[in-house]
């Protein structure tokens, strides 16, 4: 466990202002300066530089933060474990952006619930960065993630690789043809909202084509796959998404893939934890699960 002066490093490190740190600890900021003092002494090095008037971790700050926040995240999941002691009803929470959580994840936990029906399990569905954070705080133990993360940061495992296609409506006239992506950039994009995974995936792909989301004669940004599948299906626009959210409507001939000469997107699904947490052994029979349970 985590004493108070390394709850406040961890704090100081996320907010970046000492003054800004006091007022959210309800603490004053020499109080702030006397804990990160005590830390300096007691590990003999120094956790912070000024760069202008901006507050940056050294190195040694920065291995302390991994550190602390692993213990932190970890002292969390234990009083969950200690509180959960002799109850017949076991709690599973963790977090999954939203393609995994809306459409990979529904049938996984079906299969887990008959199997486990005294299972509680929460499933916190948000973007990438909300995720990592939640992580770091203890919130939950880990996440499914579809975007991009740091790995040298983080435990993790390859949980699948996932295809990025671009779907059309079955009366489009990109429908049932070979074109160049070219050909794409005079129909309206309908866009995921800044911050998801998905459009960060399509950003780069773009960049690597010299292009960039104007690049398209007309746009439109929704934030509900949902919302993109049906503007999609009655002949809107455009969009790209992971064929693990559009199957279905493949499948039944609402949508339709549109296929691209030179255009071919694969992306991994990971489960991500902290690295060296004490529950990694854990994390990772949960992760053998899931994909187990994702065959059936």
């Amino acid at each position: 466990m985590l004493d108070f002066r390394h709850q406040t490093f961890i704090s100081l490190c996320k907010i970046g202002s000492y003054t800004k740190t006091a007022e959210q600890l309800h603490i004053t900021q020499p109080a702030v300066t006397q804990h990160i003092k005590y830390l300096e002494d007691l590990y003999q090095a120094k956790l912070f530089d000024y760069q202008g008037k901006v507050l940056t971790l050294t190195e040694q700050g920065q291995l302390l933060y991994e550190f602390a926040t692993t213990v932190h995240t970890d002292s969390q999941q234990v009083k969950k474990v200690i509180a959960q002691a002799g109850s017949k009803h076991p709690l599973l929470s963790f977090g999954a952006t939203r393609t995994i959580g809306e459409y990979v994840m529904p049938s996984i936990l079906r299969c887990l619930l008959a199997q486990e029906s005294d299972l509680h399990c929460s499933m916190l569905v948000a973007n990438t960065q909300t995720l990592l954070g939640k992580m770091r705080d203890g919130e939950i133990s880990f996440a499914l993630l579809e975007g991009f993360f740091d790995k040298t940061q983080y435990g993790h495992r390859l949980f699948s690789r996932e295809e990025f296609i671009a779907i059309c409506s079955p009366q489009s006239s990109l429908a049932r043809r070979r074109v160049k992506f070219s050909y794409l950039l005079n129909q309206r994009v309908i866009l995921r909202e800044e911050g998801s995974g998905s459009l960060k995936i399509l950003d780069q792909e773009l960049h690597k084509k010299n292009l960039t989301q104007h690049s398209f004669r007309r746009s439109l940004v929704v934030g509900n796959i949902h919302a993109i599948k049906e503007l999609v299906a009655q002949g809107v626009g455009i969009s790209f998404l992971y064929r693990a959210a559009v199957e279905k409507e493949l499948a039944q001939g609402v949508l339709e893939e549109i296929d691209i000469i030179d255009f071919h997107l694969t992306r991994e699904f990971n489960m991500v934890f902290l690295e060296n947490s004490f529950h990694t052994p854990e994390y990772l029979q949960w992760f053998e699960r899931f994909k187990e349970l994702r065959g059936k």
